[in-house]
């Protein structure tokens, strides 16, 4: 009998211990409250190690941690419809708004650890699935966590907001396909229910911090 590989097969993903969120207290949805405390917690170099990311996707004991990366132009907000070229068939066809992925040990190149690695990560995430106008600017806004569905029930996002002055976005992965901005007002509205359950959370918030 020939045993099939695992689509991750030699992949390594950063991962925090379920415990480590339980001590920056359990929530589902949008964190925001305590935000400094939990990302010095969660990247500690000492309270994250790497895993197989086959063993990852089926180890709910264990967080993948996942830079979420949201980019708006003014009152719109860029989305796609994930591919099936995407790492997560458990996503395909769903609408997104966040540009990210997992963080590799290729990020903790030249020595970097902890923030440098993570934000390396974020970096490298972005500059390989699209390509942008000029400089931008984004911040970290909130901690995202859902535990309904076994997609998130291994992974924790890191939610990144990005501010672009220009929509001159494309994108460089096949798994980003339709690349559009819409504004947030329609994508809380009409198009809500066509968004993956991370990108419900971020665009309920956003459309609360906007009242």
């Amino acid at each position: 009998m020939v045993k099939r590989m695992s689509k991750y097969a030699g992949e390594q993903v950063l991962v925090v211990p379920r415990s480590v969120l339980d001590e920056i207290g359990g929530f589902d949805g949008v964190k925001t409250e305590g935000l400094d405390a939990a990302l010095k917690d969660l990247l500690d170099p000492a309270k994250h190690f790497f895993m197989d990311r086959g063993a990852a996707e089926e180890d709910p004991t264990h967080k993948q941690l996942i830079p979420y990366c949201i980019f708006r132009c003014g009152d719109r907000i860029l989305h796609y419809t994930r591919g099936k070229a995407g790492g997560e068939n458990r996503l395909h066809a769903k609408l997104s708004v966040g540009v990210g992925g997992h963080i590799n040990p290729i990020d903790t190149g030249e020595g970097r650890t902890g923030p440098a690695a993570y934000f390396a990560a974020v970096a490298r995430e972005i500059e390989e699935e699209l390509e942008l106008p000029g400089t931008y600017e984004h911040r970290i806004i909130g901690l995202l966590n859902d535990e309904t569905n076994p997609v998130g029930q291994v992974h924790l996002g890191v939610v990144h907001l990005v501010e672009l002055s220009s929509d001159q976005v494309s994108s460089r992965e096949d798994a980003l396909l339709d690349l559009a901005f819409t504004p947030l007002a329609e994508l809380n509205g009409a198009q809500y229910e066509r968004l993956e359950t991370w990108s419900q959370y971020c665009i309920r918030y956003l459309a609360e911090q906007d009242k």
